[in-house]
């Protein structure tokens, strides 16, 4: 989607808005078209912010990066108010619905935001800009821009993944350099741009992404492992489909302790697993000697060797002995292995403190936070403050699947049911 040029009523350096969305992503392509849906007239009170200066960069470049042909949720999980809209969409277009719940394939996904985004003329309201500080005023904010610019706004949603890399314990004891190429987290790796016929890569984690990494190194030459703390098993969805009504919905928004709806959270996404069709493919790969699975395992040590200079490690001299620039690692099970590549696909840590964003509000205007999350009101917002939040960092109000396209849903009911009615406040332990 291409970038596009800043709103003319941003044209000088001190401006004030209505509504700032932070963010052009999936989340906040769903708000804008709900609550443009309830009050079609409300485009030009919404402006913004992303530092790509395109809607769904970030989305689309993952994507493209891991090669992922569809997605994991099914056709009536998009950004727009209607269900039915993306499947309607599909039966005039060429690109597929994957089986077996009409999973979108990317592209179809990509050209119906677009519609959505044209439709809106969405692309006339994004902004070019990093926010880089939130500054609560005694009614609205001041966004701090990367380019020292200064934004007043009077309402502003929070609509960007934010989390941080994940990266395991031993990445820390490290001691020697290596090539930055040669460690990478899933989100630094670019499959069309590898060069990897006849290298040993190790994938560290049982989740997805690890599964399309691994796919497409074995296409291009590799031989791979994956590695998991856990054994390798496969489920259609992140959280189970009951999760997107009152199935589990009714007794988790019932519940009053915080702790016990974060661990909740938790236990239902229950870390990373592989589609059916993912593992499918795997075993294929591994009956043809592309791909091994090591269960049940972590990396202890790691330590890059350098051609045969390099001997100062305590891995065994069986290792140390290659003439070649590799890792040399020691493994929870007692293996010792030799790899040209590491791919963590560890995923993300996502705390509200750990926000560069958001942990300056902590301060000033304080909350409650439960294992990294705050506690919203029932419609997201940030206690008293016309702040709302979307995405992860929601998942005590949404549930495990604040995340994903459906949990953007959610969230854009609620906080537009607070953008378009006067006022009110409701109790935190409401949901």
């Amino acid at each position: 989607m291409p970038e596009t040029a800043a709103p003319k009523y941003l044209s000088s350096s001190l401006n004030s808005l209505d509504i700032a969305v932070i963010g052009a992503g999936p989340h906040a392509l769903t708000l804008a078209a709900h609550l443009l849906q309830k009050r079609k007239t409300w485009g030009n009170r919404l402006c913004f912010f992303d530092p790509s200066g395109g809607w769904l960069s970030q989305w689309q470049q993952q994507f493209a990066a891991l090669e992922i042909p569809h997605l994991r949720s099914p056709a009536v999980h998009h950004p727009a108010p209607n269900p039915f809209t993306l499947r309607d969409f599909a039966q005039t277009h060429a690109q597929e619905l994957y089986p077996p719940y009409d999973l979108p394939g990317t592209k179809l996904f990509i050209d119906f935001c677009d519609r959505l985004i044209q439709e809106h003329q969405l692309q006339d309201h994004l902004v070019k800009a990093q926010v880089e500080r939130i500054v609560p005023l005694e009614k609205g904010f001041q966004l701090w821009l990367g380019d020292g610019s200064l934004v007043l706004a009077r309402r502003v949603v929070v609509a960007h993944g934010g989390g941080r890399k994940f990266l395991p314990d031993w990445v820390q004891g490290i001691s020697t350099p290596y090539p930055s190429d040669r460690l990478q987290h899933s989100s630094e790796v670019d499959l069309r741009t590898l060069h990897c016929r006849g290298e040993k890569i190790l994938i560290v984690g049982s989740g997805l992404t690890s599964g399309h990494l691994a796919i497409g190194a074995a296409k291009r030459g590799a031989k791979v492992t994956i590695m998991a703390r856990r054994v390798f098993y496969e489920k259609f969805f992140d959280a189970d489909p009951g999760w997107l009504g009152p199935k589990y919905l009714k007794d988790f928004q019932q519940e009053s302790c915080w702790l016990t709806r974060s661990q909740t959270v938790i236990n239902a996404r229950n870390g990373g697993s592989l589609t059916p069709a993912v593992f499918t493919h795997l075993r294929r790969l591994r009956a043809e000697g592309k791909i091994e699975f090591m269960e049940n395992c972590e990396i202890k040590q790691a330590h890059w060797v350098s051609g045969a200079g390099d001997q100062g490690n305590n891995l065994g001299a069986n290792l140390a002995n290659s003439l070649d620039d590799n890792w040399q690692l020691g493994c929870s099970n007692g293996e010792k292995l030799a790899v040209d590549r590491l791919w963590l696909a560890t995923g993300s840590t996502l705390k509200v403190q750990e926000q560069p964003l958001l942990a300056p509000l902590l301060v000033t205007n304080p909350l409650e936070v439960v294992n990294g999350l705050p506690v919203l009101t029932t419609h997201l917002r940030w206690g008293n403050c016309e702040l709302y939040l979307m995405g992860g960092l929601a998942a005590l109000q949404i549930g495990p699947t604040a995340r994903n396209l459906s949990g953007a849903r959610m969230a854009s009911d609620r906080i537009v049911e607070a953008l378009i009615k006067p006022r009110t406040f409701q109790p935190l332990i409401a949901a």
